[in-house]
């Protein structure tokens, strides 16, 4: 075969190999969708499924409109970014036969593609931390913003070759990049529209409020466990090599290791604390594991990376608790999950490449979520002002079903 071939086999595979770990990682909408439905009341269970898959078209239109340019095509090195519309032309077959380090490796749209599904599950973070009582359309107004412009800043100093890549700020997949800025939106989010009717009493007493269903959660659960496969494998960005290939192999077997330590690890430390095998938190630490992995799935050997997952697993389940002991209301523990596991797993980078620095992960860190939660805190703010963010007293009690939505999700069965 000669090298033309070669060069053109090479590419038409590893655009393959990108588009399909697109599609993993849209299907990570999907998991979203039933983890959050499942963790919610019967009576809110329409409205979160329209949100989920609401926001995922709204992230896919405001990305092509003017995220993807922000995020790819700003100045090397720079803080600001540059603003432009739409998508460039797609790699031209003399640019790709020529050959070299610069010559293109896959198509650009398969880039488009695998990095609009990035953004939209960054926004799917949002959806559960806000569950049950805020405006659907003050929700969709908020992922305008977030998918189009304070998703794509900070995507492109790290991503986009910006100032903190230059800095040294190492994040493979994102769990700062995606993950802890989903949790910092949220997190403005949550402090603005207030905790949910009867989830705190007047004396500190924390109060459960139980998921409508549980086996859809847990589908949930193995949706977005799956669907991390594409999210960090594809992160390697090609496999058409040996180095490569082997590469991806290790990013799975990682990936897979860490959920798996961090929901051991959250089972037994829920069986300590409370007697029992919660489920929610193995759920919980599973997505934890997973979140902490992600900044770097490479470098770590399966055993490292099930205990860099167990300990997010432990994290997170102590987490959950300690934000319900500041009354910061999450339904469904979205800004523990991938927020608190988050930092670690930027933290973590530092046990296993030799090339991080404690310091570059921490300006990371501190840069991100400084501008996402500030960013966001202005911009929920705004919506909170022009048509409010929350729904009444007597629409959260009857459920955001029927308030926003008109229609119940079990219509058969008695609301909870």
């Amino acid at each position: 075969m000669d090298n033309t071939a070669l060069t053109a086999l090479q590419y038409g595979f590893d655009t393959f190999y990108f588009l399909i770990c697109g599609a993993l990682v849209m299907w990570m909408a999907a998991g979203f969708a039933m983890l959050e439905a499942g963790l919610v009341r019967a009576k809110n269970t329409t409205e979160i499924l329209t949100k989920n898959i609401a926001l995922y078209a709204v992230a896919s239109v405001m990305y092509l409109v003017i995220g993807y340019h922000i995020m790819y095509s700003s100045p090397e090195g720079g803080i600001l970014p540059s603003l432009g519309f739409l998508l460039g032309a797609e790699n031209s077959v003399e640019s790709v036969l020529a050959g070299g380090d610069d010559a293109p490796y896959y198509s650009a749209r398969s880039d488009f593609f695998f990095q609009v599904v990035f953004a939209a599950t960054c926004m799917s973070i949002v959806s559960g931390a806000v569950a049950e009582r805020m405006k659907l359309w003050a929700f969709l107004a908020f992922a305008v913003v977030m998918t189009g412009f304070i998703y794509p800043v900070q995507g492109f100093w790290k991503w986009g070759s910006g100032f903190l890549n230059e800095a040294g700020f190492l994040d493979f997949a994102g769990s700062g990049v995606v993950h802890m800025a989903g949790a910092s939106a949220a997190l403005a989010g949550v402090l603005l529209l207030g905790a949910r009717k009867g989830k705190y009493g007047a004396g500190g007493q924390v109060n459960a409020i139980p998921g409508a269903n549980l086996p859809i959660a847990t589908l949930g659960a193995f949706i977005l466990w799956m669907g991390w496969f594409g999210f960090n494998g594809g992160s390697q960005l090609k496999m058409s090599t040996i180095e490569d290939a082997n590469a991806v192999a290790n990013v799975f077997v990682n990936t897979n290791m860490a959920a798996a330590g961090g929901l051991i690890a959250a089972m037994i430390v829920a069986r300590i604390l409370f007697g029992k095998s919660d489920l929610t938190m193995a759920l919980n630490g599973a997505l934890a594991g997973l979140v902490a992995i992600t900044a770097e799935p490479l470098t770590p050997s399966a055993l490292q990376a099930t205990l860099i997952g167990g300990v997010g697993g432990v994290l997170v389940v102590f987490a959950i608790l300690g934000l319900d002991k500041l009354k910061i209301d999450d339904p469904v523990g979205a800004i523990s999950v991938h927020g608190v596991a988050g930092i670690w797993g930027l933290l973590a980078v530092v046990l296993t490449n030799p090339d991080a620095t404690l310091g570059a992960q921490l300006l990371g860190l501190a840069c991100i979520f400084a501008w996402v939660f500030g960013a966001s805190l202005i911009v929920w703010s705004l919506i909170k002002l022009v048509i409010g963010l929350r729904v009444s007293e007597e629409e959260e009690y009857e459920g955001v079903d029927i308030a926003e939505c008109g229609m119940e999700a079990y219509p058969e069965f008695t609301k909870s």
